[in-house]
């Protein structure tokens, strides 16, 4: 599979099938591989276009910093680059925030979103887990995630350490409503009501914000249980569902 050469990086994706493009967007510390379960039925009715963020899997990071409005930058570059204008796409955590960037950036080229496990800021309880977490060792994570890297577990901790770094940024993630109310696409947002990070009151605010949306809380769910290590088969028929014209409402 490819790489391409985006901004100050080389990003490698996948590209599956053929029909709409949709682009699937994974969480921080993963990749792309992290979506491998949907390809079989995905790929039957659409183009699927899978990046792996910078710094991730097999996509380099010189700089080895990221925030959420460079992987934007990046993302946009891909699409520009495969000449895909219009598209749908699905990302969850790290890639739904930075799909929010992108709808917001340019809010004609996403004709449906979901959202998966997003938060258009980092609220308190983000920052204060974040300081938590940095005090836990991790071993047995990096061990987990090592095959989804081609630098295995050592480009896991140097991502880990990127992410829990984010606690001091107040500029990367700090949307507002009116600017939500931005996003002119279709959107799913999807949240466990037991997300740690970003706790209930925030997909409302999402839901609030963004004109055409659509709010599923899962019960008993926490942050990463609702899309890893993979989509269950309920949350995939739903995106389906949603993405195919499928949805029913009312």
């Amino acid at each position: 599979m490819p790489k391409v050469k985006v901004n100050d990086i080389e990003m490698y994706y996948e590209v599956h099938g053929e029909g709409e493009p949709l682009v699937l967007l994974h969480g921080f510390t993963v990749s792309s591989q992290r979506w491998a379960s949907v390809i079989p039925d995905f790929k039957e009715h659409f183009q699927l276009i899978l990046p792996d963020m910078r710094g991730h899997g097999r996509s380099t990071n010189p700089s080895d910093t990221c925030t959420h409005r460079q992987s934007a930058s990046d993302h946009y570059a891909l699409l520009d680059h495969l000449q895909v204008d219009k598209f749908k796409a699905v990302g969850y955590s790290s890639g739904a925030m930075t799909l929010i960037h992108m709808a917001t950036q340019q809010p004609e080229r996403i004709t449906d979103l979901v959202l998966i496990s997003a938060s258009p800021y980092f609220p308190k309880e983000w920052r204060e887990a974040a300081s938590r977490e940095m005090d836990k060792k991790m071993d047995a994570f990096y061990d987990k995630v090592s095959s989804l890297h081609q630098h295995g577990a050592e480009q896991a901790k140097r991502l880990r350490l990127q992410c829990y770094n984010s606690k001091d940024n107040y500029d990367d993630m700090n949307f507002t409503p009116p600017h939500l109310s931005t996003i002119k696409a279709r959107t799913l947002i999807v949240h466990g009501d037991r997300d740690a990070f970003f706790p209930v009151y925030i997909p409302v605010i999402l839901y609030n914000s963004i004109p055409d949306s659509y709010l599923w809380i899962m019960p008993n769910m926490g942050h990463g249980g609702v899309a890893e290590p993979s989509p269950s088969e309920g949350l995939v028929k739903t995106i389906f569902d949603f993405l195919t014209g499928r949805w029913e409402t009312g």
